[in-house]
């Protein structure tokens, strides 16, 4: 029995017998957790984050509750980031977290029946990784599981022409992983993964913070610097952002003020890794396929893709032209729903 054991039993009076109307899709990133249910649409985004006591074993919060707990929780609090470059990393936090979310999305829809699931998970996901998704979802009492990659999911849910003899370029920049494929009649032609996206752009932040002005900034901090003043491009236009944290030289709290060009020399690296999957990718397409990338386009998917320039910064760099999806952050869970309500026609698209 695992140390979470006791929390992992389901809630009695739950009714798990046979399969519903209530199946649902669930991207299941490092950032964030969505799930849409069938008919209803997108029921829950929560941040992917758990908080356990420790003193007694129980769940003491979850998703944005557990998140603001991030470097401040007392001793007997433990935080948990489970999915770890979008699979997991810790199984039985990653278990407790998935069924508290499936409860939440589900908790207004009557009984709960054992659902079928489509998770989303990175492009070149391992056996091994694949084997812990199928079970932590089936521990949380799903019926059956189905797994599709992230940037087949994002063509899914942005209605691209994924079924014809035809290239679709899609990348999705998330929060642990940047996921590349080129889709054609329904599967991808050529794909691949790699763990650097948002996670790694705050890293970088948190770094440059720490080596030009001698301050110990935390992840969510840089996180929120990101978010407001982050850019593809240094430019001192725009507004500016003060970060706070200890000062490696006094050992005291310290602010500093950091400037968009600032900002976007910290991300740099991360950025240009990004490119070279972007044309990793390419250079093993066909001449074909590469024909009618160039003419259709990329399209750009994902949370990490909302750094400002983002777009204009692969197009330059890449030379085809990028096409922003309508909403980065949900296109990937909307693509995995549409196939859950089409589950025959997209039957291709799931991984075996």
């Amino acid at each position: 029995m695992g140390l979470f054991s006791k929390v992992l039993d389901w809630i009695p009076g739950r009714d798990l017998g046979s399969m519903g109307k209530k199946d649902l899709a669930m991207d299941l990133g490092t950032a964030n957790t969505l799930i849409y249910v069938k008919g209803k649409g997108i029921v829950l985004n929560e941040p992917s984050y758990i908080a356990i006591n420790t003193q007694d074993n129980s769940i003491h919060a979850v998703g944005m509750e557990a998140k603001v707990m991030w470097g401040r929780a007392p001793r007997h609090i433990q935080v948990y980031r489970p999915i770890k470059d979008g699979v997991i990393n810790d199984l039985e936090p990653a278990q407790l977290m998935i069924k508290h979310f499936i409860n939440k999305a589900l908790s207004r829809l009557g009984r709960i029946l054992k659902p079928r699931i489509i998770i989303c998970v990175p492009s070149g996901i391992t056996q091994v990784e694949k084997k812990a998704v199928i079970d932590a979802a089936i521990q949380c009492g799903a019926g059956k599981v189905y797994l599709i990659e992230e940037p087949m999911a994002a063509a899914i849910g942005a209605g691209l022409a994924i079924d014809h003899p035809q290239g679709v370029m899609v990348v999705d920049i998330g929060g642990g992983t940047t996921d590349v494929a080129i889709i054609s009649m329904g599967v991808p032609a050529v794909s691949d993964s790699k763990r650097v996206a948002g996670d790694e752009m705050d890293n970088a932040i948190v770094q440059y913070v720490r080596k030009n002005h001698h301050l110990m900034i935390g992840q969510l901090e840089a996180e929120e610097v990101k978010i407001r003043i982050g850019s593809a491009y240094p430019t001192e236009e725009g507004e500016t952002c003060p970060v706070r944290g200890r000062d490696l030289v006094t050992g005291t709290p310290k602010e500093v003020v950091l400037t968009p060009a600032q900002v976007a020399q910290a991300i740099q690296d991360p950025l240009h890794q990004i490119l070279e999957i972007i044309r990793d990718v390419l250079d093993r397409t066909t001449p074909e396929l590469q024909s009618d990338i160039h003419r259709e386009g990329i399209f750009l998917t994902g949370g990490g893709s909302l750094v400002k320039g983002m777009d204009r910064f692969i197009e330059e760099h890449i030379s085809i032209p990028v096409t922003m999806a309508e909403d980065p952050l949900t296109s990937v869970v909307e693509g995995a729903g549409r196939a859950l309500e089409e589950i025959h026609r997209f039957k291709k698209a799931f991984l075996t």
